[in-house]
């Protein structure tokens, strides 16, 4: 994504600590932010009209392989770890996450065309409040939640306009989750490692 958008900050939770399951996710290492070409060149757009306004995108995830969806589904059944409760999923128990839909496969993200990101001031990398941290797994993360202030609001509400604008559709339960609308892969789950790749995904990295 770097080399279509090189301005556009890429901050990549699942290779880090810095997640739900407190440990770098399997199938990120040395990860890549990895999109369809349709989907990447959208995104320029929306980082092309977000720049004169001193805003542009911070990216937490994009491509995601199949065997990480699959690391979070065992991550999600084994009660004993519960070592990101306090900071993503304080008022739920464990057993409720796949239920609720906030974890799920197969995961769109697989597909290539699904990202999640926020908005930042371009002056100093600082995110817009918008109310809740990314994959935070309780009411809060709902675009149109209501006990948030008129600030958040309309940080969540801009950033819905400015991605439906170039044709990415948000969903109502995480504010920071977006799909291309006519993405190119809409049935393959891709499997391969994003460090491996160093240009948008066209569909020739398709596995048995």
């Amino acid at each position: 994504m770097h080399e279509l958008i090189p301005d556009i900050v890429i901050d990549l939770k699942y290779a880090s600590t810095d997640n739900f399951t407190g440990r770098p996710v399997p199938g990120y290492e040395n990860a890549r932010a990895v999109l369809t070409r349709e989907a990447a060149t959208a995104l320029k757009s929306v980082q092309d009209q977000l720049r004169p306004l001193g805003l542009g995108l911070k990216i937490f995830d994009a491509y995601r392989p199949q065997r990480s969806v699959d690391y979070f589904m065992g991550w999600a059944a084994d009660k004993d770890d519960n070592q990101g409760k306090a900071i993503f999923y304080p008022s739920l128990d464990k057993e409720e996450i796949i239920p609720r839909g906030y974890l799920a496969s197969p995961s769109g993200h697989s597909r290539g065309s699904t990202v999640d990101l926020t908005l930042i001031r371009r002056s100093d990398d600082s995110e817009l409040d918008m109310g809740t941290c990314f994959d935070f797994f309780g009411p809060a993360s709902r675009t149109d939640y209501s006990l948030i202030s008129e600030t958040q609001r309309s940080n969540r509400m801009f950033l819905q306009k400015i991605m439906n604008g170039w044709n990415f559709s948000g969903i109502a339960e995480e504010w920071w989750h977006f799909t291309l609308k006519n993405e190119p892969f809409p049935t393959h789950c891709f499997n391969f490692l994003s460090g491996e790749m160093v240009k948008p995904l066209t569909g020739q990295e398709r596995e048995p």
